[in-house]
């Protein structure tokens, strides 16, 4: 089945230029369309103001109706100054039958693909465009536009546009967000490789060659030399970069798996036929590191480059596969002179490491002529493996490099065991061992336990996951001082550690052996429980300072919800459910408002499948939070949950509870279209908060009466509603909804026909906003600057930010316009449209409009900034903005 949408690009410009006339001209697109649908046996499943939502039972049946509506809309006799661009786009998939329509991600995809699109461009999916390759109409083609990764779809998209004869067939870049990548980022720079890197980056870099191997011993230092490689080899590969670990993966089929999961694949592409097709036409480079423990690893990998030919693997193994096309490159360990010398030994890339790593834990070591044969006896000892030299060399921290050389021969040699043969996780396990079996017992226990870590952690996280340890600051720096953990500087500035993730996994098999495992998991779970609550709570802070703190521990608040929730799993216990709700509970505005999307309605549709009413206020919590994340993209669903949990809290008396469910219940009524029944719930959670004394809440609930009576009400009332509502904000610490009150009073005076105050109201809060760095209040604010131009008579800023906000909600899940938010920009926009003409407004608004939303955030800085210039109190005027003052 081939799922269609289209809309009116542009279609506020247009209603405020036809004005009266615009009804004529959206009757005769609704005509010419449902006239191509209908010729081509499409069913028409949802039709909303301008646009579209059709099915047809075949992919050429979909594609022949959008070439004619595109070849019938070119030719119709619109009104002068009224040429309407349609966009479309196309996606063939199996959507799944829901209350009368279709729901599912094939919907999603096909949405997503229109909204890319730009005014008169037919854009269609890869699946659509194979099943039409064959039978396209006359006059039409194909154009590859390449691999776009868009909003809110995990896997990139492979797209191609409908070149139709005698059509528009150049359009501006799509509008997505570019292509995903992920490489980790090493600890160290790369040393003694220069030579095999430079050879590496030319020879991947080839489009002839799709398979090179890197064999070598473990700890030889293949990962790190095939991370720097990928690195370089970014802009050859547009469609991503990928490292792929595979040291835990012991069969084909979780191989194929992981790979397809660590490009971001869609759940439905998973199985190794449906992967391939997906990114069979895509330039894409992974690092598949570590295969040698694989059987089935020379299967995969044969049947990837063969099903994508534009793919290009570079693999990390102990042994070559044996592929026809391979090219071997052994990485062999690090140079060490064979013959002892100052000279020799400064030019040796092992000694060149063991004298860095040395001076990290004691800076005046240097090479000398004293110690150059010892410093060199040490890495010939090692064989120049790079990890063991890297440990090795922390032992200077307390012995002389005489010292440990000596030491070396009464210890393990880490080497001369596994020289024969050596595997990756047997060396680099015997490594680390040897540098655990240095510990005393009480700093070994210490190092065990920081194992359940993830994504590194800060000292107070140590303190209180580790057992029987007030101030672990000595035990870390011990640590530190064996290479056993690294300090790094966190998002706040302050010290965070850092474990290797092999040194990581070793910590945790330690403690899995010695039974401590849940103990301490049990701890840093109730640990990040307690740090997301505290933390959520300084979310409406005007600093970013507790946002960058939940950013930084994202990695340990999944491993505690891992473990409580356990997804995949049997149910969980009751102490752990509550544990995952109440993570879910305090994170639920974090992930809705900053991103986190998908993550956030994962983990809370986990809580709250584990979880019962019997959590009480907890459940309450989780269930507004999904019902928020899903009201807008499926309304049914979201309503329910929202009505679920104004049940617990009313059984509860939970008034504060009760008036947040409210409000959530009210959102999702005011986007139905039953202003009435929102008021009503609206002023219900008003008086709730007021009954049980919380001001904070009662700040959002009179923000959230504010904004309905500002687009259905008065804009006075609005005005008086947000202003009280901002105080209140102010009072009880809620800086963020301070500041967006302060954006609400401009638009209420706006509209109030007060542009100059709404001017100066902007000029005052504008960087505070911006510096949030929040897209949704951001874009908001260039919406709100658009409307105050156009009140204040700058018609051409007004129109290019319009164009700019566009371009930002149209990436932006949940982000919408609301018809009825385009009329109250629309009273703004009549006043400025006389003041230049049609085709003036008309290029400034799609100079915005065809911006990213990179760029589109660029816009949104660059005009609060003038404008906070041209009138702002105290501040330079620039003499280009004398006529914006003069009309003002």
């Amino acid at each position: 089945m081939s799922l269609l949408f289209s809309d009116i690009e542009g279609s506020t410009a247009l209603l405020s230029r036809l004005g009266k006339g615009y009804a004529d001209a959206l009757d005769g697109q609704r005509r010419v369309l449902r006239e191509a649908w209908g010729a081509h046996g499409g069913t028409e499943v949802g039709t909303e103001g301008d646009s579209f939502f059709v099915v047809f039972a075949t992919a050429p049946d979909a594609v022949e109706a959008a070439v004619r509506a595109q070849r019938e809309l070119a030719s119709f006799a619109w009104p002068q100054a009224g040429r309407v661009r349609v966009r479309i786009g196309i996606h063939t998939g199996s959507p799944t039958v829901y209350d009368g329509g279709y729901v599912g991600m094939a919907v999603h995809r096909a949405a997503r693909i229109s909204a890319a699109a730009h005014g008169g461009q037919v854009v269609v999916s890869s699946t659509t465009a194979e099943l039409v390759s064959e039978s396209l109409p006359q006059g039409v083609r194909l154009r590859d536009l390449g691999v776009h990764q868009l909003r809110d779809l995990a896997q990139p998209q492979h797209l191609f546009q409908l070149q139709v004869d005698d059509l528009q067939d150049d359009f501006a870049a799509l509008k997505s967000l570019g292509a995903a990548s992920s490489l980790p980022v090493p600890a160290t720079t790369l040393v003694g490789r220069d030579a095999e890197l430079a050879e590496l980056v030319e020879l991947v870099g080839s489009p002839r060659v799709q398979l090179v191997t890197l064999t070598g011993p473990g700890g030889s230092g293949k990962t790190r030399l095939a991370i720097e490689l990928a690195q370089r080899l970014t802009a050859s590969f547009p469609d991503g970069v990928f490292f792929v670990p595979l040291a835990a993966v012991t069969s084909g089929d979780v191989m194929w798996t992981t790979i397809a999961e660590t490009i971001g694949a869609h759940e439905d592409t998973l199985e190794p036929r449906s992967f391939l097709a997906s990114v069979k036409h895509r330039r894409l480079l992974l690092v598949l590191d570590n295969l040698e423990q694989l059987v089935d690893a020379t299967e995969v990998v044969r049947d990837l480059v063969a099903g994508a030919p534009q793919l290009a693997v570079v693999a990390t193994s102990r042994r070559p596969l044996h592929l026809h096309g391979e090219h071997e490159r052994p990485v062999p360990p690090l140079d060490v002179p064979a013959h002892t010398s100052l000279e020799l030994s400064e030019g040796s890339g092992a000694v060149r490491l063991f004298c860095r790593c040395a001076r990290l834990v004691r800076p005046g070591f240097g090479l000398t002529a004293d110690n150059a044969t010892d410093v060199t006896a040490i890495c010939r000892r090692l064989d120049g493996m790079p990890l063991a030299i890297e440990l090795a060399a922390a032992g200077t921290k307390l012995l002389s490099p005489a010292a440990l050389l000596a030491r070396l021969d009464r210890t393990t040699d880490l080497s001369a065991r596994d020289v024969d043969r050596p595997t990756r996780q047997q060396t680099l396990r015997n490594a680390i061992a040897w540098s655990y079996d240095l510990l005393q017992p009480e700093l070994q226990a210490f190092f065990r336990q920081l194992g359940v870590f993830a994504g590194g952690c800060d000292l107070d996280a140590i303190g209180a996951v580790v057992d029987g340890v007030a101030d672990p600051l000595d035990l870390v720096a011990e640590l530190v001082d064996v290479s056993l953990l690294a300090i790094t500087e966190g998002r706040d500035g302050e010290p965070r550690v850092e474990l290797l993730r092999t040194v990581a996994d070793f910590a945790f098999e330690r403690l899995m052996e010695k039974g401590e495992l849940d103990e301490v998991r049990q701890r840093h779970a109730e640990h990040y429980t307690a740090l997301a609550e505290s933390t959520a709570s300084q979310l409406t802070g005007r600093k970013l300072t507790a946002q960058d703190r939940l950013v930084s521990e994202l990695d340990n608040i999944e491993e505690a919800l891992g473990w409580a929730l356990q997804p995949g799993e049997a149910a969980p216990s009751a102490d752990r459910v509550r544990l995952g709700l109440r993570i879910g509970g305090a994170l639920w505005r974090f992930w809705l408002h900053n991103g986190y999307h998908s993550t956030g309605r994962r983990w809370l549709e986990r809580a709250v499948e584990v979880g019962s009413d019997e959590y009480g206020k907890d459940m309450a919590t989780a269930l507004v939070g999904l019902g928020a994340m899903l009201y807008r993209i499926d309304r049914g669903r979201g309503h329910r949950l929202l009505q679920r949990s104004l049940a617990i809290s009313r059984n509860l008396g939970d008034d504060s509870g009760a008036a947040t469910a409210l409000i959530g219940l009210a959102l999702s009524h005011e986007a139905g279209g039953d202003i009435s029944l929102a008021r009503m719930e609206f002023e219900e959670s008003v008086t709730l908060c007021r009954q049980s004394g919380d001001d904070k809440r009662l700040a959002d609930a009179l923000n959230w009466l504010a904004d309905l009576e500002r687009r259905y009400g008065s804009a006075k009332r609005a005005l008086e509603l947000t202003e009280i509502s901002r105080d209140l904000a102010r009072q009880s610490g809620d800086e963020r909804l301070a500041l967006l009150c302060e954006v609400d009073i401009a638009w209420s005076l706006a509209l109030a026909g007060r542009g100059r105050e709404a001017l100066r109201q902007l000029n005052r809060i504008a960087e505070d906003v911006l510096s949030r760095g929040e897209l949704r209040a951001s874009a908001g604010l260039v919406w709100t600057y658009s409307a105050v131009c156009a009140v204040v008579g700058d018609a051409e800023d007004a129109a290019t930010l319009q164009g700019a906000y566009e371009a930002a909600v149209d990436v932006e899940p949940g982000m919408g316009q609301d018809p009825d938010d385009i009329e109250l920009a629309e009273r703004c926009y009549a006043q400025a449209r006389p003041l230049i003409s049609p085709e003036a407004w008309e290029r400034a608004y799609q100079r915005g409009r065809s911006y990213t939303a990179e760029q589109a955030l660029a816009e949104v800085r660059r005009a609060a900034v003038r404008y906070v210039r041209v009138i702002g109190e105290g501040s330079e005027m620039m003499s280009d903005d004398q006529a914006a003052i003069e009309r003002i």
